[in-house]
């Protein structure tokens, strides 16, 4: 028998419901709330907690990867000139555009 885990996290009031397993992800960061990416654990070296690339954009009421829109904020010793094809690299390790990988059942 599969024993459920819950967990708690913290998320802006005006982040869009998630959206279902499969779908275009609509960015509401409870993936990245719940836990680092690849990402995060080999470039950040974050292991545990919500991932602090995550951002909230107001504009969009959405969130957004760091990694993959401002990578040079995070991580420091990227060459200016490999700041935009880095952005690209970390968008493919983390499949955004993909959709949702997230199997988490939101209460």
């Amino acid at each position: 028998m599969k024993k459920m885990q819950f967990q708690e996290v913290e998320l802006h009031t005006r982040a869009p419901d998630k959206s279902a397993h499969g779908t275009p992800c609509n960015g509401c960061g409870i993936c990245c709330a719940a836990g680092p990416c690849p990402v995060a654990l080999v470039f950040l070296f974050q292991f545990k907690g919500q991932c602090r690339a995550l951002l909230w954009q107001e504009e969009t009421r959405r969130y957004l990867c760091g990694m993959v829109v401002s990578p040079d904020r995070y991580v420091r010793l990227i060459p200016e000139k490999w700041r935009k094809g880095s952005g690209r690299f970390f968008a493919s390790r983390i499949a955004a555009g993909a959709g949702c990988d997230s199997f988490a059942e939101i209460e």
